[in-house]
């Protein structure tokens, strides 16, 4: 007589302007932060995820989704391993880990840039300039060696 229905539909989750929620978020879909979130964001692992910091939404915390759009405040952390977008009014203070990112002008980071290669952090080689025993105070330790990666 009753069936139980099982919905493998799409859904966006709002957390709106006039909420705050504290504690960490597990989605699949799509999430859209014009509120308040003190805790962590996170994706399903394999999904098609994304997440929408408006310009009025403010994150406290790591988020961790394949795709996230950013237009408000986030004061932690970000890994994404397809696409990151930094809209004209993102505020990002903490380090932003990526595969692709788009950056607008008027978008701040206060943090560093980590590419992320095939989903995995990108180990640059480093190689220490040899430097003499003893160095004039005055003397200037040259450059031997730059490796730049780029993107």
């Amino acid at each position: 007589m009753f069936k139980k229905e099982t919905r493998s539909e799409a859904g966006t989750t709002l957390i709106a302007a006039n909420c705050e929620l504290v504690g960490d978020v597990h989605f699949s879909d799509e999430l859209l932060v014009n509120g308040i979130v003190k805790g962590n964001i996170y994706a399903k692992s394999g999904s098609k995820a994304v997440v929408r910091i408006s310009e009025k939404g403010c994150v406290q915390g790591e988020i961790r989704a394949p795709r996230i759009i950013v237009n408000g405040e986030v004061f932690g952390d970000i890994w994404s391993d397809k696409h990151i977008e930094l809209a004209a009014k993102a505020e990002v203070k903490g380090n932003v880990h990526y595969h692709m990112i788009e950056m607008v002008q008027g978008s701040r980071v206060d943090g560093q840039l980590v590419y992320l290669q095939d989903g995995k952090q990108a180990r640059a080689e480093l190689k220490a300039a040899k430097v003499p025993e003893k160095a004039d105070e005055g003397a200037v330790t040259p450059v031997t060696e730059v490796k730049n990666q780029t993107v």
